[in-house]
């Protein structure tokens, strides 16, 4: 079984590269949805958060508070590395039981869509590593009228990102997201075969 890690900064389009391999049958894992499972009201990482972070980390109805804990993580460096630490084993715990999952039923390849996997260290489990890569300008426009963020939060949130240059220089594929959409599923079509092959 080829595993391949799929990596980008912040809205450069890695989902959707995601979501057109997935539409194209190959099995894929997120680590963000993952961090939801985590998270989730009984979640293996909810009792640290709470011990962490306290209660105004949750919402009423036990859910953790994504919005406000983004604000307050991307203020403060020590702060996301605490929620980090609490989240991320969680995370390799489930996506181990996925691949096992996916080793049983035989699959060829598998994709892991992992935001971090530089700044974790992950680059070695894997055989393959994608990076999606899109202007930051781009990005930071993205995240303001597709997301909602305001220009300040989103300026603070690429700040915090890993160094894009460092992570091509560490890609076995690169796929380039500055046109269209249809440029981009091409793209990702593209590096798709070369994977299958």
């Amino acid at each position: 079984m080829i595993q391949v890690g799929l990596t980008g900064n912040v809205a450069s389009g890695k989902s959707t590269v995601a979501r057109v391999w997935s539409s194209a049958g190959v099995p894929i894992v997120s680590s963000d949805d993952l961090a939801r499972d985590a998270v989730a009201p009984g979640g293996p990482a909810q009792a640290e958060i709470r011990k962490i972070f306290g209660g105004e980390a949750f919402k009423k109805d036990g859910s953790m508070d994504r919005d406000r804990m983004r604000q307050f993580v991307f203020k403060d460096p020590e702060a996301r590395k605490q929620l980090e630490g609490a989240i991320h084993p969680h995370i390799r715990v489930l996506r181990e039981r996925w691949l096992e999952s996916r080793r049983l039923e035989g699959a060829p390849l598998v994709i892991s869509e992992v935001p971090l996997l530089f700044e974790v260290g992950m680059e070695d489990l894997f055989d393959v590593v994608v990076v999606v890569d899109a202007p930051e300008q781009v990005r930071e426009e993205r995240l303001v009228l597709e997301r909602g963020i305001s220009r300040e939060e989103a300026k603070r949130i690429l700040a915090a990102q890993g160094d894009p240059e460092l992570k091509l220089a560490k890609a076995n594929h690169v796929i380039r997201n500055g046109g269209t959409l249809e440029d981009l599923e091409v793209s990702a079509l593209r590096v798709l075969a070369n994977l299958r092959v």
